[in-house]
């Protein structure tokens, strides 16, 4: 398709190294007055976020009560960033793939990078379509605060 003289070439599609948390994750939703709960600021990766309408609240699965509606197990795949707030297309350059191919996704952003969250039974074929698409699956013993910059 020939580009209109205002338009500027697309970017070619980030190659991304990624990795899996260890563990199924939980995300539970709670009422946007009640307290952050202990059980939720336990282990390597947790994600509070307050908003007017509600507390969500994303953790390792092993530390929510049993009392807490969490209806999914999901696996939690991490970037290996840092990205640049400049860096633009690094999110949609991981998402496309999935959105592609009919996964759904709960994505979460830090100031260093992006996690992205897949429903246990999709995992599998993420992963797959992550690797098609030509982002890099790294083992977890590769991974550390300063490796994988991009």
């Amino acid at each position: 398709m020939p580009l209109l003289h205002d338009e500027e070439p697309r970017p070619a599609r980030r190659q991304l190294k990624f990795r899996q948390l260890p563990g199924p994750y939980a995300v539970v939703r709670l009422q946007p007055e009640v307290s952050i709960p202990e059980w939720a600021q336990k282990g390597d990766f947790t994600s509070i976020t307050r908003s007017q309408d509600e507390l969500s609240i994303v953790c390792p699965a092993e530390s929510v009560p049993a009392d807490q509606h969490s209806p999914h197990r999901w696996t939690c795949l991490k970037l290996e960033g840092p990205f640049p707030f400049s860096l633009t297309g690094v999110l949609l350059s991981f998402i496309q793939p999935l959105s592609d191919n009919g996964i759904p996704i709960f994505a979460i952003s830090t100031y260093d990078t992006d996690y992205v969250l897949i429903q246990e039974e999709f995992a599998g074929k993420a992963i797959t379509a992550l690797q098609q698409a030509g982002h890099d699956l790294c083992n977890g013993d590769e991974s550390g605060p300063n490796s994988g910059n991009t």
